[in-house]
């Protein structure tokens, strides 16, 4: 029952688990007339005691309810059984093996809460990718204003690469460690959980190993133009973490 569960209907309405319908309405009208608010003005628990019978009623002529209600009340019922049954011993045992359940799902839950929390996290480096988009928008509408549409252009494209509104996420990693992104379609699929990027201008660089070349490449650079800030302003933030995929790169 919504209110309490805690409260037995059958016990509530006075009646043996296999009433009839017709049972349990008589008991439904014999003890309704009992607890109406109507009948008892002075009894400031009629209310609720009343609230408690209809729910109860309603529920033992639901078929569906009020088989669920039998089969929990079947498995309470065994369970006492069984459980009367243990010594002190097994009692403990019980006790401890339901209090590892309860551990368990309480770890599951506390899990959950990492996700959620991991999630929001990276909402969070999104959103602020988003606000500086927003903010290059604003300074290129007030540049054109300023200046004129063709000059703006100009100077767009005189930028450097390197600036902090660029793109672009240069990463660099072991080719021993990650042999895997020699190739650029792995460079790709890794950074594009990040957002959108563009694979085809994807430039990467392996330099032989100068002390001794007969050896692997000590480090390797990519560069990966993503096609929106937010994308390159969180790739850089996990730049190095475990969670990200990106262990052992920067």
């Amino acid at each position: 029952m919504a209110d309490n569960e805690d409260i037995n209907p059958y016990e509530l309405l006075e009646i043996e688990p296999i009433a009839t319908e017709a049972e349990i309405k008589k008991a439904y009208r014999q003890k309704s007339l009992k607890v109406h608010p109507d009948r008892h003005p002075n009894n400031p628990q009629a209310a609720q005691k009343f609230h408690e019978l209809n729910t109860a009623y309603e529920l033992l002529l639901d078929p569906t309810r009020r088989t669920a209600l039998d089969t929990k009340l079947n498995a309470q019922q065994a369970k006492k059984l069984r459980f009367a049954a243990y010594d002190n011993k097994r009692k403990a045992m019980m006790e401890e093996l339901e209090k590892s359940e309860r551990e368990f799902k309480k770890s599951r839950v506390d899990a959950q809460r990492e996700v959620q929390r991991r999630q929001q996290e990276e909402e969070m480096i999104k959103e602020e990718g988003r606000r500086l988009m927003r903010e290059k928008q604003k300074a290129m509408s007030k540049l054109a204003e300023e200046k004129g549409k063709q000059k703006a252009k100009e100077e767009d494209a005189e930028a450097p690469s390197t600036g902090p509104l660029d793109t672009t996420v240069r990463l660099k990693f072991s080719p021993v460690n990650h042999a895997e992104l020699a190739k650029l379609e792995n460079i790709a699929a890794l950074l594009r959980r990040f957002g959108p990027l563009d694979a085809a201008s994807i430039v990467l660089s392996i330099k032989p190993n100068k002390k001794n070349p007969s050896k692997p490449p000590k480090h390797a650079t990519a560069l990966v133009p993503f096609s929106k800030v937010d994308g390159a302003f969180a790739a850089v933030m996990g730049s190095g973490r475990k969670d990200h995929g990106l262990e052992g790169i920067e």
